[in-house]
């Protein structure tokens, strides 16, 4: 009896998680398992029906049973003791967990009760239209938009591609300028602004909406949301993966779509950006050093344990006939899907760019460029998804 919940498993203990395992993969194709370190940002990238917890420290089993509670109400939580302990059953089920089994002396019963658990969440789920909804409220998506190859273009798009996601839909967007030593979003929609996301800082402990859209410029056509770099070599080593982390998931508690804009170089800040993205979106011109520049990034993020595998996809920038290197051409080389193709248009950009003004500032424009054609497109097939 296979179905299509989701079900994260939470666990340190090897002998825990394949037992667990076994037994979720019997009703369910969707089992991902993670350690405690991840679970919360496993959490936050994808909306989990069911979670199961096995203890482990019992200062960080609650603490992670109620960071899951916090992140997702709606949520089943099972919890796994070690051994029978009535102190921790009695916080366990304070901090948010529906039931409570103790492993290997409850593994039998928690076996022959979970197709039970299964089926009355799954009734549960399709009979609540209005609680169906909500599975999806305060679930932002987070899209990077990443090139190893300087000038590729990557600034340009993701604004672009931010710009047009506001003016096609009534969802909040906001764009998050992570180039924290020279930036570059501001000369696009020529902001003049003395705030910056290194303002957060001092609040991050308790970093919210308010605080986000007090230091956020909106852009004035399509309101969209933007946090700019601070500009700043110095102010930007203060920065760490920690703030990355918490703003990144405080934005996707509060906006329908977080779009970052990244440097083309790797630090602890990139790659704290990287983990939390749902997408990835690689930006590639057709061209052998930008090809090289992909298979280095490919073979440094398996390095760094960056999973790109079905979140990765490719942007390819700058076609034109006269290239030596088509688009054709790459599909037998490329590991990973192309998600959109934009063509080169230097002369209906150039203005654009040197004026510092977007490329679309109302819903229903006539004349379009072709790079805003592309983009429009792009932007509308993300919408879909």
């Amino acid at each position: 009896m296979e179905t299509s919940i989701n079900i994260l498993i939470v666990s340190e203990w090897e002998q825990n998680t394949a037992q667990l395992k076994t037994i979720a993969e019997s009703f369910s194709s969707h089992v991902t398992t993670v350690n405690y370190s991840d679970a919360i940002r496993e959490m936050n990238r994808e909306t989990r029906d069911i979670v199961i917890v096995s203890q482990f420290e019992t200062d960080a089993s609650v603490e992670v049973v109620q960071s899951i509670r916090l992140v997702n109400p709606a949520c089943l939580l099972l919890f796994v003791a070690n051994a029978s302990d009535f102190t921790l059953l009695r916080s366990i089920i304070r901090s948010g967990a529906d039931e409570f089994f103790v492993f290997p002396d409850e593994a039998s019963l928690f076996a022959s009760r979970f197709p039970t658990i299964v089926k009355n969440y799954e009734n549960k789920k399709n009979s609540m239209e209005e609680a169906a909804v909500t599975y999806g409220r305060n679930r932002g998506k987070i899209f990077s938009f990443y090139s190893g190859k300087g000038g590729s273009g990557r600034t340009l798009i993701a604004s672009s591609v931010a710009q047009t996601l506001k003016l096609e839909s009534t969802a909040e967007v906001i764009l998050i300028d992570l180039n924290t030593q020279y930036g570059g979003i501001e000369s696009v929609f020529s902001i003049e602004s003395n705030r910056s996301m290194a303002d957060l800082m001092p609040v991050v402990e308790e970093l919210n909406e308010s605080h986000i859209r007090n230091v956020s410029e909106t852009q004035v056509d399509s309101k969209l949301e933007i946090l700019i770099s601070p500009c700043d070599a110095e102010i930007a080593e203060s920065i760490d993966e920690i703030f990355i982390a918490k703003l990144v998931r405080t934005c996707r508690r509060s906006f329908d779509y977080v779009l970052i804009d990244l440097p083309s170089h790797i630090n602890a800040q990139v790659v704290a950006a990287l983990e939390e993205s749902d997408k990835i979106y690689y930006i590639l011109a057709p061209e052998t050093p930008a090809l090289k520049t992909l298979k280095q990034f490919e073979s440094l993020s398996a390095r760094l344990g960056i999973h790109l595998a079905n979140r990765m996809e490719i942007v390819m920038n700058e076609l034109a006939k006269e290239n030596e290197v088509q688009q054709n051409d790459l599909k037998n080389v490329l590991r990973f899907p192309i998600a959109a193709s934009i063509r080169r248009d230097i002369k209906g950009l150039q203005p654009f760019i040197n004026k510092g003004m977007p490329i679309r500032k109302i819903q229903k424009e006539r004349k379009l460029i072709p790079f805003a054609k592309d983009i429009r497109k792009f932007a509308r097939d993300v919408l879909k998804q």
